[in-house]
C-alpha cells in the first residue's frame, strides 16, 4: 500500500459523501487509502480491495509466525532432520 499523503487522503465526511465516486476512483488508482473525518476526528479509512486483501494475508502471515516461535519458545518444535525423516517416509512408497 502507497504511503498516506496527509493533504490529500484525510477528508471529511461530509466531503466524502458529497464526492464518493471520485473518491474511490482516487483510491482505485493511487492505492492509497483515504481517512474520512468526522467533527475533526478519524473515524474510518477506506482501502481498496486488493490492498485490503494483501493486508489480511500479511497479518495472518505475521500470526502463524508469531504462533510457531511461541511453540518453539515451548519446546514443541522438531528439527530439521527429524521433520524431513518424517517429509521422506511419509512420501516414499
Amino acid at each position: 500500500m502507497s504511503r498516506l499523503h496527509f493533504d490529500k487522503d484525510i477528508q471529511p465526511l461530509s466531503d466524502f459523501r458529497a464526492g464518493a465516486a471520485s473518491f474511490i476512483r482516487q483510491i482505485n488508482e493511487t492505492r492509497r487509502p483515504i481517512v474520512i473525518t468526522q467533527r475533526g476526528k478519524g473515524v474510518a479509512v477506506v482501502v481498496d480491495v486488493a490492498e485490503y486483501e494483501s493486508m489480511q494475508e500479511k497479518i495472518e502471515l505475521l500470526e502463524e509466525i508469531q504462533k510457531a516461535e511461541a511453540q518453539l519458545s515451548a519446546g514443541l518444535g522438531v528439527s530439521n532432520s527429524d521433520a524431513r525423516a518424517q517429509i521422506l517416509k511419509s512420501i516414499k512408497p
